[in-house]
């Protein structure tokens, strides 16, 4: 039954587009029916016309008490119905191929290596992949991220949505800080911005400046509770928190900062265009700085390693030419742990040229890596592997000609025992790590601690092994390319620019930081502004003290110490040479330390001893 009812409907639907040419060829028809043909004919000819006539009348009220969208969707489905249901079921299976091969995770290399993600800025940056919630539901499902907060989502309060971090319930209700955000500039299609600090937001600074030399962070715990969403208190605790591994509590204090100032943006400013500048000089933009790369470092820990990328290319963008706290010495590590290989292998064809990245270890050495990781990828064109893997053949050899001090420690940390003749060899012996300046030690400390659990998987070492006996028949036949690399670490390498020891004091890498010159760690190292810039850009200054101690007495220095409103120099008269003037101030002095004794003593009291109602007693102690 339900068949021939569909197939009824279709016949209709068939002849209800045109309802008026049918009511008019019956017509014709009728007439030229009742010319021709017999009166018996005709008869029954114009009853069938009427009747005709009826329905076409009915179908035309029909049509005209429906509205025009109505229509519309008629002809649609009598043009899937005229085409067959074999169409509908080819659309929808279309559409599913299309949603699958979208989210096939096997085919996101072939994408980035294609048009689409070639023809986008190099340091484009994805608001999707800013989100580590994402991430996580790629790894885990969205029913073990997200748990029971969905129905609980619904009784949240309204927040403002934000790319950076997702504001939590826990937090304080946030209002205007004192910050806002300008745009100083445009020069060749580049934006410069800065922060800027209000009045109040100045003074809330000053206290905590205070609070920083008090060396008591309860001094910041008190300044967050009045300004819950003070920048720099909010990084300086989460250092604390962190010391103390708290580290929940510490990754809260970031986010918090970061929520401070996303909330201050100016309305142009992007964060994924790449053409938004922000200078490091200043002491304002240093914060925004900081929050991001202590964030990136909490998801790397978390084990968010594309979100952490996402935000490393994030602080590059901000400043590429002098990249402040050097994310280059970073961004090739978390390129490798989130397989992003074409993104890498790209970043180095672009800057090569201008930026000389093979003179930096990790790249030298993670570069023909990722190279090595693209070849072995089964889904990849045979021809496309093979390039890749002669790229890489050809680069680790330079890697390891260049820094051969990084062999041995890499072993080493991977508990690998190599052969007796490298062992041997001066070349990548104990010497190479000796010989070389303290700022590339720096360099090949942090590379091999913090990448050195990349290199432990065994099809690595054993495309790495083959390579270290070439370099060494290339030593031992004196090649050009040994004594042209000898020659650039001599003269190259003196001594590390101030942005990589910020960088080495962030990552707080211990083969790094016992690298460090004594320079370095002789000064103090504050947490929300480590190893300022020399040439910063100050804007306002913190206003000197009234009060000179040093400069006081030592009866005035133990006074102050019993009262500490009590000041006996008074207002300081600038015209010292007058006598008239300084023996008044004398007189002045004298009368008011007279005064603060006669209050000092006015307030001493003395207590009475209790009396005893039993003076014999019985002699026992309570």
């Amino acid at each position: 039954i339900p068949a021939e009812e569909s197939e009824d409907e279709a016949a209709a639907g068939e002849e209800r587009p045109d309802p008026r040419l049918s009511e008019q060829d019956t017509a014709g028809g009728s007439q030229e029916g009742s010319r021709d043909r017999g009166k018996e004919g005709a008869v029954t000819q114009d009853r069938d016309g009427h009747r005709e006539g009826q329905e076409a009348e009915q179908q035309d009220r029909l049509l005209a008490t429906s509205n025009k969208p109505r229509k519309k969707k008629k002809k649609r489905k009598t043009k899937k119905n005229s085409a067959g249901e074999t169409v509908e079921d080819n659309d929808l299976e279309d559409i599913e191929s299309l949603l699958e091969r979208i989210e096939d995770p096997r085919l996101a290399p072939q994408s980035q290596g294609g048009i689409t993600t070639d023809s986008r800025p190099l340091l484009y940056v994805e608001h999707r992949n800013l989100n580590p919630e994402n991430e996580l539901k790629r790894y885990f499902g969205a029913r073990a991220v997200l748990g029971d907060q969905r129905p609980r989502q619904r009784q949240r309060q309204y927040v403002r949505s934000m790319w950076l971090t997702a504001p939590k319930n826990t937090w304080p209700r946030y209002s205007k800080t004192g910050i806002t955000m300008q745009l100083l500039d445009t020069r060749r299609g580049v934006q410069h911005f800065t922060f800027e600090h209000h009045r109040e937001y100045q003074q809330v600074q000053f206290k905590f400046l205070d609070a920083v030399e008090s060396m008591d962070p309860n001094n910041i715990v008190l300044l967050l509770q009045m300004n819950p969403y003070h920048v720099d208190s909010l990084l300086q605790l989460s250092d604390v928190c962190r010391m103390q591994e708290d580290q929940e509590m510490a990754r809260d204090l970031i986010e918090r900062a970061l929520y401070s100032l996303e909330c201050a943006f100016h309305p142009v400013f992007s964060l994924t265009s790449g053409t938004c500048r922000l200078d490091y000089r200043r002491p304002e933009n240093r914060a925004f700085f900081l929050a991001l790369f202590k964030h990136l470092m909490f998801l790397e820990k978390r084990g968010c390693p594309r979100t952490a990328l996402e935000f490393c290319k994030l602080i590059l963008s901000l400043d590429p030419e002098d990249d402040p706290l050097c994310v280059l010495l970073l961004i090739d590590f978390l390129s490798l742990r989130a397989r992003e290989y074409t993104f890498l292998t790209r970043l180095f064809q672009e800057w090569e040229s201008h930026r000389n990245l093979s003179q930096l270890p990790n790249f030298a050495f993670s570069v023909p890596l990722a190279y090595f990781f693209l070849s072995q990828q089964e889904e990849r064109p045979e021809l496309e592997r093979g390039q890749a893997r002669e790229r890489a053949a050809r680069l680790i050899q330079l890697a390891l000609i260049m820094f051969p001090s990084v062999l041995m420690p890499l072993l080493d940390h991977c508990s690998v025992q190599p052969d007796a003749r490298v062992a041997s060899h001066p070349f990548f012996g104990l010497n190479a790590q000796i010989s070389q300046s303290p700022a590339l030690n720096q360099l090949t400390s942090l590379y091999v601690g913090r990448t050195h659990a990349l290199w432990k998987d065994p099809a690595v070492m054993a495309w790495l092994e083959p390579h270290v006996h070439e370099v060494l028949h290339m030593v031992e036949a004196q090649d050009v390319l040994v004594q042209e690399a000898e020659h650039k670490r001599k003269i190259r390498y003196q001594s590390a620019p101030r942005n990589i020891y910020r960088h080495i004091i962030l990552s707080e890498m211990k083969e790094a930081t016992a690298a460090l010159p004594l320079e370095v760690t002789s000064q103090p190292v504050m947490g929300f502004d480590p190893l300022p810039p020399l040439d910063s850009i100050v804007s306002y200054t913190r206003p000197e003290r009234t009060s000179h101690p040093s400069n006081e007495s030592t009866l005035s220095l133990f006074f102050r110490s019993l009262l500490p409103n009590f000041n006996l120099q008074g207002d300081v008269r600038h015209d010292g040479d007058d006598e008239a003037g300084a023996a008044q101030d004398l007189n002045q002095g004298v009368n008011r330390l007279m005064a603060a004794m006669r209050d000092m003593l006015a307030n001493i009291q003395f207590q009475e001893p209790p009396r005893d109602d039993n003076p014999e007693g019985d002699g026992d102690w309570d």
